[in-house]
């Protein structure tokens, strides 16, 4: 009996099997190189601080100075991307300071983003006619829930957005977005 195993040379690597390797690693390598820019621009890049908090921005995407704000005379509500991208209204008040409460822009009946009516002293929704109180509270229905609020908070002439956590002051109770 002849316990030996025949020792068979290990299959090599055919020219065509080369040549497609050598050719879909060459593709790949392009393909990656070309996508990683376009990747990179798609992804908004994000600076962020501890707590979650964002810098405020305007729609291009810029951070907005806390400067450029406090130039505008007290009462004036300003626009800025907020938190996840969303609207957040910032006001200027009597004593020269942003408030540390910001209004997001988004009509809790149906998400519409609303304007804030200087002449009413109210958000007023255009599409089924919610109104707020400068301070987010519900007015008048649809809308069954206050605004959600953000907290503001000026560093170094930065404007540093963070959720809001606390008890939200308008109801007393815990907010409900959180």
């Amino acid at each position: 009996m002849d316990n030996t195993f025949p020792l068979d040379e290990p299959p090599s690597l055919s020219r065509r099997q080369l040549l497609n390797f050598l050719t879909g690693a060459t593709v790949a390598a392009t393909a990656g190189s070309a996508l990683y820019p376009v990747a990179k621009f798609m992804v908004p890049p994000t600076v962020a601080a501890a707590g979650g908090g964002l810098l405020a921005k305007d729609k291009l995407g810029a951070p907005i100075p806390a400067s450029q704000i406090l130039a505008e005379p007290p009462g004036t509500r300003a626009l800025v991307a907020g938190l996840a991208g969303e609207p957040t209204y910032l006001t200027v008040l009597d004593d020269g300071s942003i408030d540390p409460m910001g209004i997001v822009d988004n009509c809790t009946h149906l998400g519409c983003t609303f304007p804030w009516n200087p002449l009413d002293q109210q958000f007023q929704c255009p599409c089924h006619g919610s109104r707020y109180s400068p301070d987010g509270a519900v007015v008048r229905g649809p809308a069954d829930r206050p605004l959600k609020l953000t907290r503001v908070e000026v560093r170094d002439n930065a404007i540093w957005l963070y959720p809001w956590t606390e008890t939200d002051p308008r109801t007393g109770e815990r907010p409900w977005w959180v």
